[in-house]
């Protein structure tokens, strides 16, 4: 009786996910058929100000320092010292990071939708994403950092809002992220 039981709430729990919902939190990401390349740039540190009739946004990839991130106890969250994670706004990827490493891009004012994807061959990594939206005003900076933490068994992702000091203390740490969708 009690296996039925547990049976039955294991079942009405996978009927419980909305697929529809699920699909709609992930237009804000772009195409997940897109891979990129990236090279961090040591040689430039661009922290432009937004162009008329624009804002700017900033994307950190915050690694920090991160327990077992180097492989130490635990075999399962290795290497997310390099992890790359696209970053796509409103339906379509902007641009990626990889390790701690920033990168920017213009957007016009209102309201936009925010989406980081760890770019991976492996599924375990592949379906980590967070999101977060905002409303843009023109000639305003924007600072958002995404943060990767491994667990047990699997990764989690973070993307936070952040204020312009921290924000420009980040960008000022961090290497510039050169990013391009591979062919």
């Amino acid at each position: 009786m009690k296996a039925a039981l547990v049976l039955i709430l294991f079942a009405g729990s996978a009927y419980a996910q909305d697929p529809a919902a699920v699909a709609a939190s992930e237009a804000a990401c772009g195409s997940k058929a897109v891979a990129f390349t990236v090279k961090q740039d040591v040689t430039q540190h661009p922290t432009p100000q937004p162009e008329p009739g624009t804002a700017l946004i900033y994307v950190v990839e915050d690694l920090g320092k991160c327990p077992n991130c180097d492989g130490g106890s635990n075999a399962f969250s290795t290497n997310v010292n390099q992890a790359l994670t696209k970053v796509g706004m409103d339906g379509a990827w902007a641009g990626a990071n990889q390790g701690s490493s920033y990168f920017f891009f213009a957007v016009s004012p209102g309201e936009h939708h925010l989406c980081i994807n760890w770019q991976s061959r492996l599924e375990t990594r592949s379906r980590a994403f967070a999101m977060a939206s905002f409303t843009a005003e023109e000639g305003k900076v924007y600072y958002f950092r995404e943060r990767v933490f491994p667990g047990a068994h699997d990764y989690s992702f973070d993307l936070d809002s952040i204020n312009n000091d921290e924000g420009k203390y980040l960008v000022a740490s961090s290497v510039y992220s050169v990013s391009h969708p591979k062919k």
